[in-house]
């Protein structure tokens, strides 16, 4: 099997024909479902998930009916499920079918985290894009992408199909880039300045971008300004496990960038950073690894490596590159072990930060196989 792919993979246009096809057949038996409601685009490198549910969250205390595809859920009006196909832009058939369901439903609008992986595979193909918002770029999934202006290209193809709407970071380096490619009337945004229960500056950029897309959608600067406030955050990303004696923090953050921002948030409430770094995921994107280590040694006091998707790789072998950046560092292979080093090593005053999973559900190891998994649960345990 593994052959077949690589040789189908190695054949010049046959990959770019094949997911085209399926998604052209998704959109032909499901009725082209995208020309019926108005689709809200969110790409970036990180913040797109915080992204979309405070914007859903926001157009529903408007009164507006929504559908919200994400990397953790798949929400239809008022039911909603997990994101089970483990991939945040599903291919074939299903984003198709869930804009059908969107439709039947009554939505008023479908929030869609975009992927530079999910353009890759013409999974945005067939689909009316109404908006298309930037929140950030930074190097990630080179070695899928093959270098990081292929990663760039991906998600500039998505701001040159949205027809009405083109939201760009301002202060973000690529942003002119993204205006040039843009065929719908740019908007810029930036940091917000309105109240919220949300940590850091990468917040404020995310609670911008959502309160960008709703005053262009018209929503009353009140409702906007009520639903940010009483916003309390998502399972996983900056989630406070515990605030008292000493602060557990969760979070997804799995690029350099997302790894500093967090730390950079948390340094100057907390003196003493405790953190457990994840092995940066199996089989891609090695070049991260010494560099996420030197972040960590850069601001935090006490380091402790472990596990946290190996695949098919050597986990040990991993958080040995990820040691190269940060040499004192402690290595505890299990990963709820690590936890319960760091749970330890806690003082009143300090925080520990578990990076790498916040709200997934599953270890992948060798094989294709899975482990149950909660980084939240396995604090709360040992607390």
């Amino acid at each position: 099997m593994n052959f077949l792919r690589r040789i189908f993979y190695a054949i010049p246009g046959l990959p770019w024909l094949y997911h085209f096809s399926w998604s052209f057949l998704g959109a032909v038996i499901y009725g082209f479902p995208s020309r019926n409601i108005f689709i809200i685009g969110i790409t970036g490198t990180k913040g797109k998930t915080t992204i979309i549910e405070l914007l859903n969250h926001i157009l529903e205390t408007a009164g507006q009916k929504t559908a919200v595809l994400s990397s953790i859920k798949v929400k239809v009006g008022e039911e909603e499920d997990k994101n089970k196909t483990e991939t945040t832009m599903p291919g074939r058939f299903f984003t198709q079918r869930f804009l059908k369901r969107a439709v039947k439903a009554g939505c008023n609008y479908a929030i869609i985290e975009v992927t530079s992986e999910g353009i890759a595979a013409n999974r945005h193909r067939f689909i009316k894009w109404d908006v298309a918002a930037l929140i950030n770029l930074a190097p990630e999934h080179i070695e899928a992408h093959g270098s990081f202006e292929k990663y760039k290209e991906a998600k500039l193809k998505l701001f040159r199909i949205a027809k009405k709407l083109c939201f760009i970071n301002k202060d973000d380096q690529y942003a002119q880039e993204f205006e040039q490619a843009a065929q719908g009337r740019v908007v810029w945004f930036g940091k917000s300045e309105l109240k919220s229960q949300l940590v850091g500056e990468f917040n404020q950029y995310n609670i911008g971008l959502a309160e960008a897309i709703a005053q262009e959608l018209e929503v009353d600067k009140e409702i906007i300004a009520k639903a940010i406030a009483q916003f309390e955050g998502i399972a996983g990303r900056m989630e406070f496990i515990q605030k008292e004696p000493f602060a557990v923090v969760v979070d997804y953050a799995h690029t350099p960038d997302s790894l500093r921002a967090v730390y950079q948030s948390l340094k100057p409430t907390y003196p003493r950073l405790i953190c457990v770094l994840g092995s940066a995921g199996g089989g891609r994107d090695k070049w991260k690894r010494s560099e996420m280590g030197e972040i960590a040694a850069e601001y935090c006091d006490e380091i402790i490596l472990t596990n946290e998707d190996p695949y098919n790789e050597d986990p040990e072998k991993i958080i040995e590159e990820v040691a190269q950046g940060c040499p004192q560092a402690q290595k505890i292979i299990d990963r709820e072990e690590a936890i319960k080093a760091a749970i330890r090593l806690a003082q009143p005053g300090d925080v520990v930060i578990i990076t790498g999973k916040g709200s997934e559900t599953t270890i992948h190891i060798k094989g294709s196989k899975t482990i149950a998994w909660s980084d939240r649960e396995t604090v709360l345990n040992n607390l």
